[in-house]
């Protein structure tokens, strides 16, 4: 059975040149990266050199990305410091962002008692920025705004450079989640003037449990935890040399091969949008003017499928979900949708098809035919 993988927002497969780059790593580059003798200076200047391909990438300086162990560590790392050190009294944030940012927030709220706000949304998932400046408008209380790039369920995309903007005018600080983002859209963080994003490896084709953070030069971040120097004394413990070296390879060639993948995967999401069109009629998208690679769609199906339908396609040896892949053994609807559809709709069944460049027509082609069969 032909195994079918459109769960590309969730994780994506590495590429073979970094694995091969982690596979050296793990042979050769096996020092302490801050061990003095040779092997360690070595391994230390494989450190650098990824951290300042990652930094040319973003158009950031290379002591402005700190290596974490993925998005949910530098979130929780950038919300708690921002409250606990920089003295922000004040978060506004969307019901719309991946959990790793609404449980901090929510964590921070019952720990240090401060007032958290909602920016709200139209029924097709986009926030309404009109709102933030309201809201930004109505207090003097030191703010951080934390919005995402691109939902990670419905692919909407967030005006980052319009966001940035009004937070500047507003004396808030801004942090976004781009893990679905980085590596796939070009972010110039020179020209966009963002305090602070996220990112996790795996979403382009990386490694897992490696990411990085962006953190604004003269922030005044603090650490989350404590222990050695490692990290400008911010992100204590020993790099793992193998998973950064990837990581830093990955984003290189996702970057260089950006413009090509993107002609592809936009092709290939229209065609599956069109697809789904034709063979049920009623079909409708959730979000509008979504990301290329997320393509989130309500099914004309009755309720009753809903439980079953994701077993089935698995079942076939199909692999899409419903949602965030942190929530995906619930059968309730998502967090997200319920912030965007009717009652109505919440009770049909809404799938999210995720491509890579590794996605092909026939494999397309393959979803459509066992969907028939739901």
């Amino acid at each position: 059975m032909k195994k079918v993988y459109l769960d590309n927002a969730s994780t994506t497969a590495m590429r073979p040149e970094v694995i091969q780059v982690m596979v050296d790593c793990m042979a050769q580059d096996y020092g302490n990266p801050s061990s003095t003798h040779s092997l360690g200076r070595h391994t230390k200047s494989i450190l650098e050199l990824s951290r300042k391909s990652i930094a040319k990438a973003l158009n950031a300086t290379a002591q402005e990305i700190l290596f974490t162990s993925g998005g949910t560590e530098a979130n929780n790392w950038i919300l708690r410091s921002a409250v606990k050190d920089l003295k922000v009294r004040r978060i506004i944030s969307s019901k719309m962002e991946h959990h790793a940012v609404l449980y901090p927030i929510l964590e921070l709220q019952k720990e240090f008692g401060i007032q958290v706000e909602y920016v709200g949304n139209s029924d097709d998932g986009v926030l309404d920025l009109t709102h933030l400046v309201d809201l930004l408008s109505e207090s003097t209380e030191k703010t951080l705004v934390s919005l995402m790039h691109v939902n990670n369920e419905t692919g909407v995309v967030l005006d980052l450079e319009r966001v940035s903007q009004i937070c500047q005018e507003h004396h808030a600080l801004f942090h976004s989640d781009t893990v679905q983002s980085v590596g796939k859209a070009i972010l110039d963080l020179q020209k966009v003037p963002i305090d602070f994003i996220v990112s996790s490896a795996h979403k382009f084709h990386g490694p897992k449990g490696v990411g990085f953070a962006f953190i604004r030069k003269n922030s005044g971040l603090q650490p989350l935890f404590f222990g050695g120097e490692q990290e400008k004394g911010l992100r204590s413990g020993t790099e793992a040399i193998h998973q950064i070296a990837g990581m830093a390879k990955a984003l290189e060639i996702s970057y260089a091969n950006l413009e090509a993948e993107q002609q592809q995967i936009s092709a290939l999401k229209q065609y599956c949008l069109e697809q789904l069109a034709l063979h049920f009629p009623g079909v409708k998208e959730n979000g509008t003017a979504t990301f290329y690679p997320i393509l989130n769609v309500q099914l004309p199906f009755s309720a009753d499928k809903t439980a079953m339908i994701l077993f089935y396609l698995d079942m076939k040896g199909i692999f899409v979900s419903r949602g965030s892949a942190c929530q995906s053994g619930s059968v309730k609807p998502s967090h997200v949708l319920a912030e965007m559809l009717s009652e109505d709709d919440l009770k049909k069944p809404s799938l999210r098809i995720s491509f890579s460049h590794l996605s092909t027509q026939e494999e397309v082609d393959l979803l459509i035919e066992a969907l028939k069969g739901v």
